[in-house]
C-alpha cells in the first residue's frame, strides 16, 4: 500500500456528469494523465483528507479511486467531493489533494439508493476523522505536505 499522507495536483476536467445530477454530490476530476500517474499498488476505494482549487482555501474532501462498479466503467477514474459549497464550476482549475486516510474499498451497489447512502456515510466518517486535532494539523501544514509529497505538477 502507497503510504499516507499522499498528494496530488491536476487540472480539474469534466467527469461522467453525474455526481451532480444523479447523486448530489458534485465531484472534481482529475484528467486520464493524472489517474495514469497514481502509483499502481494504490488500492481503489474511498478516502479522506484535504483540497484546495487553485491558491484557495483548504476544505476537507473525500476521493474515489477506481473503476465505479455500479456504472460499469472501463478505465479507472480519481473523484474528489469537496465538503464545501462552491458558487461555480472550477473545470479547468488546478485542483490539490492530500489523501491521509482510507474509509472502504470499492464496491458494487443494488441499486442507485444504496449507492447514494454510501456515499453520504463516507462524507460523514470523513468529516469526523478530518475533525480529529492529528489531521487538523496535517490541514494546517497542507502546502508544505503537498510539496513534500506531490506526484503531479
Amino acid at each position: 500500500m502507497v503510504p499516507l499522507p499522499f498528494a496530488c495536483r491536476g487540472e480539474v476536467v469534466r467527469g461522467f456528469g453525474r455526481g451532480s445530477r444523479q447523486l448530489g454530490v458534485p465531484t472534481a476530476n482529475f484528467s486520464d494523465q493524472v489517474v495514469e500517474s497514481f502509483p499502481s499498488d494504490i488500492p481503489t476505494g474511498v478516502y479522506y483528507g484535504w483540497a484546495s482549487v487553485g491558491n484557495g482555501d483548504v476544505h476537507k474532501m473525500v476521493l474515489s479511486i477506481g473503476w465505479n462498479p455500479f456504472y460499469k466503467n472501463i478505465k479507472k477514474s480519481v473523484e474528489t467531493h469537496i465538503i464545501h459549497n462552491f458558487k461555480e464550476d472550477f473545470y479547468g482549475e488546478i485542483l490539490s489533494v492530500v489523501i491521509i486516510g482510507y474509509i472502504r474499498s470499492e464496491k458494487n451497489f443494488n441499486s442507485l439508493e444504496a449507492l447514494i447512502s454510501a456515499i453520504k456515510e463516507d462524507i460523514e466518517v470523513a468529516k469526523r476523522q478530518l475533525g480529529l486535532p492529528e489531521h487538523i494539523k496535517l490541514k494546517d501544514n497542507f502546502f508544505r505536505l503537498l510539496e513534500e509529497k506531490i506526484v503531479n505538477h
